[in-house]
Parts: structure tokens; sequence; C-alpha cells
């Protein structure tokens, strides 16, 4: 089993809520996510996640209706 801590109670893998658009800038509408980090996070430890998860959420996101 991997050494990186596991997840917070109640939060998923993964931030997308299937409403994906960047239509207008670097950052996905649904989830708070730059393209970078939509295409790397299969790749990411859960550290860097982590970090990720903490700015979106300050940030009012993931959002279903954007």
């Amino acid at each position: 089993m991997s050494s990186d801590k596991k997840l917070p109670p109640n939060r998923p893998d993964t931030p997308c809520v299937a409403v994906c658009s960047t239509t207008f800038d670097d950052v996905c509408r649904g989830c708070g996510r730059t393209v970078a980090e939509v295409a790397n996070w299969v790749f990411m430890s859960q550290t860097e996640k982590d970090a990720v998860w903490e700015r979106i959420l300050s940030q009012g996101y993931p959002r279903r209706n954007s």
C-alpha cells in the first residue's frame, strides 16, 4: 500500500462534477482545476491533490451549476 495519506471522509478522489468547461480561461468552471491539473490528476501525489482540493474548496468549487 502507498505511503500517501488517505482521503478525508466524504471526499471523492476527484473534484470532477462532469461540468467541464474552460472556454474563457484556463480554469474549469465545474471543478475549479486548471487544465494542467485536470490532465495530470491521475499522476499527482495525494499531497498535491490535497493542495488542489484546499484551493478549489476555498474558491467555492466544485460547482454543478456554473
